[in-house]
């Protein structure tokens, strides 16, 4: 047994998605190895966190401004859409310096096996947004497994009843079972300009 203060820094890092006991557990060691000015500075940043970072009114991305950098830079083509399903995808398809209009996180996919339904994504505030005004395309960028097909599948039958609305994929540069997250930029690139209509 670990003294409590250890211990209870292990199970607050075993906390976190993909953290195991184990990998918490050298979290904590590693951190009894540093500075007191180095776990300042790291306590600091987790607790400016909450302060600093804000979720964008209009496309859902975190900055720290309102509306974010992405949503308030003219020179972004807002008549494009990029549907994404977390945050982390937006940095990726950035990291291309390739896509140049705005984008709209949903906040998951639907998942019945998991009790998440179309109303629990945000998929009212994106109809919202398309009569609010008025996009030519939007594209789904969601990752190409189960979960992704099946929320493209809801998300295509909900956008088909706009009139003159393009709804294209990322090219198929991504193979099944990948996460945005973690695609190479050429990888990225390669879905983003062979993208298809559907």
């Amino acid at each position: 047994m670990y003294p409590k203060s250890l211990q209870n820094l292990i199970d607050e890092f075993a906390r976190l998605p993909s953290i195991g006991p184990k990998t918490a557990e050298r979290f904590v060691f590693y951190l009894l190895k540093k500075s007191g000015g180095d776990l300042i500075r790291l306590s600091n940043a987790i607790l400016r966190l909450k302060d600093d970072i804000k979720l964008c009114s209009k496309c859902f991305n975190y900055d720290e401004t309102d509306p974010c950098s992405i949503c308030s830079d003219t020179k972004r083509d807002s008549k494009t859409i990029c549907l994404v399903a977390k945050n982390q995808d937006i940095m990726a398809i950035e990291k291309t310096n390739l896509y140049k209009g705005v984008y709209h996180v949903l906040g998951g996919y639907i998942n019945p096996l998991e009790n998440i339904l179309p109303d629990n994504i945000r998929l009212r505030e994106l109809i919202e947004k398309i009569k609010r005004e008025k996009p030519t395309e939007i594209i789904l960028a969601l990752n190409p497994d189960t979960e992704g097909e099946s929320t493209s599948s809801f998300v295509i039958r909900l956008l088909k009843q706009f009139d003159g609305l393009k709804i294209t994929r990322l090219g198929r540069g991504l193979p099944i079972g990948a996460d945005l997250e973690y695609a190479d930029e050429i990888t990225l690139e390669n879905a983003i300009s062979n993208r298809k209509e559907i």
